[in-house]
């Protein structure tokens, strides 16, 4: 038990106040990030819902990714932003909860819709004739709820682990967002016990799912070894790439923020940012610049927005001539 259980109300954010001389720089450059994010990812919810070629259960993965993503950064990226220019930067307990609940549920969600992206590449390419069976558009819904309904029953164990205590001073979060390690912390319980608990269940989630993906690209790559032509293994490579490429950015941040050592030191603000806002701005930029089906999505909805802007114009030109 700790000795000053002064029972707290709210907690103080340090994040980047530490950097008193970089702060303005960094709002404009995680303001940039954020609107790119936003804009990559609502783009792609808007292509998977509007044009009907990608009403296919690649592209409703997709667009639950990119839907859980939005959600993801609006949790956390708008609060720092605030924060870089605020002076106070204190949270309530009950805030505090609420923004790691839905992190912890959302970065859960993400890693099992991305497992779940895996496993519906693995039916595409090792089981073809089977797939439009096996992967329908319901069986995807299905399958997107069950991985919100997991996500935030994980998250619901580890913020009940949590937050079972009360918490003692000093109320400084050396974050800049209520991060489960920094929090828990500075509860008055066994606070090592519990890190060491619920930083266990973050770490098998995590390389439970990434496991999973790795076993299906193994099935996948001894699948498209056999298919003679060269053609036709490039092609069932490029369905691929994007989603690899994205697990590998994904997993690799997480796990520097999770795996990394308590004695290996290091700034665990500046460390999360790559895990928080550069991977959310990258995920929906390789998705629609490495997908020909998104590239011709988006081209056919700027080729109507075109057409729609120059008939307008002839009508009003028209109308001008008459009048």
């Amino acid at each position: 038990m700790k000795i000053n259980q002064t029972v707290l109300k709210e907690f103080i954010l340090v994040g980047f106040s530490v950097y008193p001389h970089a702060q303005t720089f960094l709002f404009v450059v995680f303001f940039c990030l954020y609107l790119l994010t936003l804009t990559g990812n609502l783009t792609i919810m808007s292509l998977t819902w509007v044009d009907r070629r990608l009403h296919t259960p690649m592209y409703l993965f997709l667009g639950a990714l990119s839907f859980s993503e939005t959600c993801y950064t609006l949790t956390i990226i708008p609060r720092m932003l605030a924060d870089l220019l605020a002076k106070k930067r204190s949270i309530s307990v009950i805030g505090c909860a609420l923004q790691m609940y839905f992190f912890l549920g959302l970065g859960g969600t993400h890693c099992i819709l991305l497992t779940l992206m895996g496993y519906d590449r693995f039916l595409a390419i090792c089981n073809p004739l089977r797939y439009p069976l096996l992967m329908t558009n319901m069986a995807c819904g299905k399958l997107v709820v069950s991985a919100w309904a997991a996500g935030f029953f994980i998250s619901v164990t580890e913020i009940a682990l949590i937050f079972r205590g009360s918490f003692c001073n000093p109320n400084l979060v050396k974050h800049f967002f209520c991060h489960m390690r920094a929090i828990v912390r500075l509860s008055c319980l066994d606070s090592e016990l519990t890190e060491f608990i619920v930083t266990a269940i973050s770490v098998s989630g995590l390389m439970g799912t990434f496991l999973l993906i790795i076993l299906t690209y193994i099935f996948i790559l001894s699948t498209v070894l056999k298919i003679p032509s060269a053609e036709g293994k490039k092609k069932a490579f490029s369905t691929c790439a994007s989603h690899l490429t994205v697990v590998i950015i994904h997993f690799g941040f997480a796990s520097i923020v999770y795996l990394k050592p308590e004695a290996s030191g290091g700034d665990d603000t500046v460390i999360a940012v790559p895990y928080t806002v550069v991977t959310p701005f990258l995920s929906p930029l390789i998705f629609s610049l490495r997908n020909k089906d998104m590239k011709n999505a988006f081209r056919k909805a700027l080729g109507k927005t075109h057409f729609l802007n120059k008939q307008s114009w002839i009508m009003e030109d028209y109308e001008n001539i008459h009048n």
